[in-house]
């Protein structure tokens, strides 16, 4: 992830590769549920991807920044702001995910706003189901720990900095 701040100094923000272990209990139960007992399964509509300041797990998010502008940002369920699992890009109907990775990523930069106050040292990001609360889906930590202080840009994962693999 890629954060510029005045001065013309930019910092480099990295999101590690997400094993199959940075998917959440609640995302493991509903598709055990939905592949094998004939439930309901998880389709949410918009993702919304969080930042935190201390590593979540298959439980929970770490502790997630809060006050300053920040706020999750929305994501699409689509096949243009996700890749299908043959390689980054992969966005038109015809491309469903025909790869054997098990590897998708972010198509599109995803944006937070410009934090007004201190969010301390991001280490992690999650992925949840609703704005605020909502189920954990996924989370993996970041390749590099970076403090965002009041007055910097904005920070924000470029297309293809955040990477899942399902497996």
């Amino acid at each position: 992830m890629l954060k510029k701040l005045g001065l013309g100094i930019t910092l480099t923000l990295m999101a590690a590769v997400a094993f199959g272990a940075a998917t959440s209990n609640f995302w493991q139960n509903k598709n055990v549920d939905s592949f094998l007992r004939a439930q309901t399964a998880l389709t949410p509509t918009t993702v919304y991807v969080a930042l935190d300041t201390t590593a979540g797990s298959a439980q929970a998010c770490g502790t997630e920044v809060s006050g300053g502008s920040y706020a999750r940002v929305a994501v699409t369920s689509s096949l243009a702001n996700w890749a299908g699992t043959q390689g980054a890009g992969t966005t038109t109907a015809s491309s469903n995910s025909s790869g054997s990775t098990g590897t998708t990523s972010n198509n599109n930069a995803i944006t937070f706003a410009a934090p007004t106050a201190a969010w301390g040292t991001i280490v992690g990001f999650c992925v949840f189901d609703a704005s605020s609360g909502g189920n954990l889906l996924l989370y993996a930590p970041l390749t590099t720990p970076k403090s965002v202080n009041n007055g910097d840009a904005a920070p924000s994962f470029a297309a293809g900095a955040l990477t899942f693999t399902i497996g």
